[in-house]
């Protein structure tokens, strides 16, 4: 029989890492930006003259190496890309997962 490990919505917290929420956040944000630029037919090269990022570091960015780009390079690259980018704070909650950051994209 096997046993089977229910996960949260958060691999980098079933993970153990630190900074989960940080990590979920660039991870949706990453998966956009190369969507779109998949969508588009480009090449890393391409985007990376497109983003102002050399094609190396939007590598290894595809490949979830985060370390030394934040969210605010990658919301900079999704308005480069034509997006609107829209952050808005909610009202204060007593819910129990309040307090927390969410990238939610629109149709």
């Amino acid at each position: 029989m096997t046993n089977v490990i229910h996960g949260s919505k958060n691999v980098y917290a079933d993970m153990e890492f630190s900074d989960t929420e940080e990590m979920l956040v660039k991870a949706k944000l990453v998966t956009k930006i190369r969507q779109i630029i998949k969508d588009r037919g480009w090449t890393q090269k391409q985007a990376g003259k497109v983003l102002g990022m050399p094609q190396p570091k939007l590598s290894r960015m595809f490949a979830g190496e985060f370390c030394g780009i934040s969210e605010a390079k990658m919301l900079d690259c999704l308005a480069r890309l034509g997006r609107d980018v829209q952050i808005v704070i909610g009202p204060e909650t007593n819910r129990p997962d309040a307090g927390h950051v969410d990238v939610v994209f629109a149709a």
